[in-house]
């Protein structure tokens, strides 16, 4: 899965279009990287552009970004309403995707490296990257400002983490380092301002001060009221939506909404939002009301729905979700095609897509019979009496074919690995070493990939014999089907897994891969017989 990395940095320039333009091109012209937004403020002489992609590349986004500010920007003659200290003053790195806040630490102190190395500036970490515990806010390292910066650079205290330990008047000093997604996030009240700031001044998390602290956790907040839509509003930033997600946060409005006998009517979120956020609030309703809800397009417009998202702007998923907007073709040359042509591909004179792609496929196919004989079962009336039985057994199946369908051109790439090592130069010595590595590394990924075929699948045995025992017997053939398919495609992995494995070196890693492989053949074969004889004694 790709890994996505948010970047949003904020530099001192909010008035002339353009040095705003020439940062955006450098963003926008950087290889794997997608500019999301570009806002400038002209009061406040700031901009600030959000840009997502793989670790590297925003690095050399980032990168890209602030040499163009090292050439543009002069802070000795900067004025704005905003706080600063530096031509790029705050360089922030947020997990979004598959990115730990580990990984997001790293970045920023590579970022900041390699900045303070090229562009001779310096920089201090912050949030989560921060080394030192008291300047480990922007507002405890930005006190001052950039006026502030000469006399305390100097300071042991102060000296940065990154560059020099000196003033450079033209560009002042730069914060960068790890943290969460902030979320900004808008609940909407039929209300006064003053009904609408009481309930953030108790939800937020420092309350009405230290002896009244509020509900949430990393949450600021406050209420007023915003004309252009002629309602009041509780408005928030949520500096960590896995601790405090918008969906807990609209909810415990609404109960204090009511109890101020005050309406509300659906809420917006600001600028873009991770997936994740929307999906933790459709499992939340879904959770909460025993809803049957299996297809990611299908939760995201619950979670809309629910949090009235569309209340005072359309939410176009495509526009607002972060992997929606960066979204690419998968990379999935076979597995996107028709049935037709992918059957004219295998057929072929060429090696690959072979075997291994097949058997991913009819096993993908064996699953989905199973998911859909439950759900053909699932919510009939004449089967009422286990509709509960097929809601649990819809998820593995509906879950296992979809997870199999990935292993199709999984499994044609891992053996381009092999072929690509293959080709790889033996005259020396080393050369020989390294080929036979890379040969190695190869074979075990093309054994991986049809491994995993077979684990995947395996998952869809325990709900596939339930299926033959409680669904629909009037599809009793689509089971059985089903039941031989998935034994073919993971026997059909299974083989996969012997015949690249006679080349193996790696003698303990063998033995146990073929023991487990071949644990999981046994079973199939097993698991499918016992549908077979179940459906033959359930008919008359």
């Amino acid at each position: 899965m790709k890994k996505i990395v948010e970047c949003v940095p904020n530099f001192s320039e909010g008035r002339n279009q353009e040095t705003i333009d020439a940062i955006s091109d450098a963003i926008r012209n950087t290889p794997g990287v997608s500019l999301l937004d570009v806002d400038p403020g002209k009061s406040t002489n700031r901009t600030v552009y959000t840009f997502v992609g793989d670790p590297s590349a925003v690095v050399e986004g980032a990168l890209n970004a602030a040499r163009v500010a090292r050439k543009r920007i002069d802070m000795r003659i900067h004025t704005g309403e905003h706080h600063r200290m530096g031509a790029m003053d705050v360089c922030p790195f947020i997990p979004v995707a598959h990115v730990t806040m580990a990984e997001c630490v790293a970045i920023s102190k590579e970022f900041a490296r390699r900045a303070a190395e090229e562009l001779g500036i310096p920089i201090y970490l912050y949030e989560e990257s921060a080394t030192l515990a008291y300047r480990k806010k922007l507002p405890q390292i930005r006190e001052g400002q950039y006026e502030a910066i000469k006399d305390r650079i100097v300071t042991p205290e102060w000296k940065p983490d990154f560059g020099p330990a000196e003033f450079i008047p033209q560009w002042g000093a730069t914060v960068t380092g790890a943290r969460g997604f902030l979320i900004a996030y808008n609940v909407n009240l039929l209300s006064t301002p003053n009904q609408a700031h009481r309930i953030a001044l108790n939800l937020r998390e420092a309350g009405r001060g230290p002896e009244e602290p509020g509900y949430f956790n990393e949450v600021k907040g406050m209420g007023w009221y915003v004309e252009d839509y002629n309602l009041a509003q509780v408005t928030v930033n949520l500096n960590n939506y896995r601790v405090t997600p918008p969906h807990l946060l609209f909810e415990e409005v609404k109960e204090q909404a009511a109890q101020l006998k005050v309406g509300v009517i659906g809420s917006e979120i600001v600028g873009v939002v991770p997936l994740d956020a929307i999906l933790l609030a459709a499992h939340y309703y879904i959770e909460k009301e025993n809803l049957f809800v299996l297809e990611e397009d299908q939760k995201v417009r619950l979670a809309i729905e629910r949090l009235g998202l569309n209340s005072v702007a359309p939410f176009n998923p495509k526009e607002k979700i972060i992997e929606y907007m960066i979204a690419q073709s998968p990379a999935e040359p076979l597995a996107g095609l028709s049935v037709r042509k992918f059957i004219q591909e295998v057929a072929k004179r060429s090696s690959a897509p072979g075997g291994g792609s097949v058997s991913a496929a009819i096993a993908a196919m064996g699953a989905g019979l199973g998911s859909m004989v439950a759900k053909l079962t699932l919510g009939v009336r004449k089967f009422e009496d286990v509709d509960a039985k097929m809601r649990t057994l819809v998820p593995p199946l509906h879950e296992a074919a979809n997870a199999l369908i990935p292993m199709i051109d999984a499994d044609t790439n891992a053996f381009n690995d092999y072929v690509a090592a293959l080709g790889l130069p033996r005259g020396t010595r080393e050369e020989i070493s390294y080929r036979e590595e890379h040969l190695q590394q190869g074979l075990k990924k093309a054994i991986e990939i049809p491994l995993s075929t077979m684990i995947i699948g395996d998952q869809a045995w325990d709900a596939m014999v339930e299926v033959a025992r409680h669904g629909n017997i009037a599809s009793r053939s689509d089971v059985e089907v089903g039941a031989r398919a998935l034994e073919m495609g993971i026997w059909g992995a299974y083989k996969n897994v012997v015949i690249n494995m006679a080349d193996i070196k790696d003698e303990p890693y063998k033995k146990e891969t073929l023991a487990r492989a071949k644990a999981l053949k046994d079973r199939a074969a097993e698991m499918s017989a016992r549908v077979l004889d179940i459906i033959e004694k359930r008919l008359p």
